[in-house]
């Protein structure tokens, strides 16, 4: 009977600990998160005091807490404003979920600048603070068209000389390249605007292939760009002073259809979208090939060409900015014109 007791015994310790077992490892989340206090177990840190993006290289930052719980990190450069945030839900901060690369989530680009970083855990109101400075800013792979930028280090910018540039003989015209506010990229960009009450047209800057450096290996005739309209986007950064609502920004697309260097608008084709109702301060505008249409009076019309998205024979890109001449003056900065191929521009 005793021997009988003994391995009754044995058999529940077994189940016992065969149940503890299977317990461990039940699905679920573990009962310090739940009901655990929240502590810093690691203060946050970088991986590097600065950083040079133009080069490749990335920064990440470090922290532990004692459970799993959210958190936001905000990178805000310190002369730019530009703002980095990056976001998740874990015990760690480390090199899998809290590296930066150099990019941009609220404009303007970062510059080389110092960054404040702060990490901000909403469930115990902690803010941790550092800094980094940045020592060269990202590269976006793409074709720049313009980014308005000094060619020669040391030197005011000057605008491409192949570049084609009307303004009107209306009041307060600018049509410059102009840093007085910060810009979206580098340091300069391209400031459009005036009145003129008898016209829609302000003005309009037109970049041809043939101003392209790169194009030189297309006989300097069209863009050096892929075929495939599905995967080239044009992408523009633009800005909308406070108080101004009567914007609007044409931009048409020509292509070469029959590659004998000029645009003809009877029989090839162009491509159109309209900029209006632009958000107050810096802006992307990323377009897909594909989506453009044909416009004629505003309104979507047919192309006069073969009706086909060849954004490998785009001859010339227009900008022309344009406002009601009953609505007074209109005003719109651009920077960063850049086609990237597979996906919008990521900054």
């Amino acid at each position: 009977m005793k021997r009988q007791m003994q391995s009754w015994a044995f058999a529940s310790l077994a189940l016992f600990a065969a149940s503890c077992a299977k317990d461990s490892n039940t699905e679920g989340p573990l009962l310090e998160d739940l009901y655990g206090e929240f502590s810093l177990v690691e203060d946050l840190s970088s991986s590097k005091d600065t950083v040079d993006f133009s080069t490749g290289e990335r920064i990440y930052f470090s922290a532990q807490f004692s459970k799993t719980t959210d958190w936001e990190l905000h990178l805000r450069g310190l002369t730019s404003g530009a703002e980095k945030v990056i976001s998740g839900k874990s015990r760690f901060l480390n090199q899998e979920n809290a590296q930066w690369d150099g990019s941009t989530t609220i404009f303007p680009m970062f510059k080389v600048e110092q960054v404040a970083v702060s990490l901000w855990i909403p469930e115990d109101s902690l803010t941790l603070t550092d800094t980094v400075y940045v020592l060269g800013t990202k590269v976006n792979d793409g074709l720049v068209v313009a980014d308005f930028e000094a060619s020669i280090p040391g030197q005011p910018p000057v605008l491409n000389p192949g570049f084609e540039v009307f303004r009107q003989s209306g009041a307060n015209m600018s049509f410059r390249i102009d840093d007085e506010d910060i810009s979206a990229q580098g340091q300069y960009y391209y400031d459009m605007g005036g009145e003129v009450g008898w016209d829609w047209l302000i003005g309009y800057i037109y970049m041809p292939a043939s101003a392209l450096p790169d194009s030189v290996l297309n006989g300097g005739i069209t863009y050096p760009l892929s075929a495939n309209p599905q995967q080239v986007y044009l992408n523009l950064i633009v800005y909308s002073p406070v108080g101004i609502d009567n914007e609007l920004l044409l931009i048409r697309i020509n292509e070469d259809d029959n590659l004998n260097g000029s645009f003809n608008g009877a029989n090839e084709d162009q491509w159109s979208i309209e900029i209006r109702d632009v958000t107050a301060g810096w802006n992307q505008i990323s377009l897909k090939y594909a989506d453009l249409v044909t416009l004629v009076n505003g309104a979507p019309g047919n192309p006069a060409g073969n009706g086909v998205y060849e954004p490998d024979k785009i001859n010339k890109i227009e900008f022309l900015f344009l406002a009601n001449p009953s609505s007074g003056y209109s005003q719109m900065y651009m920077d960063y014109v850049i086609f990237t191929e597979g996906g919008p521009l990521k900054p």
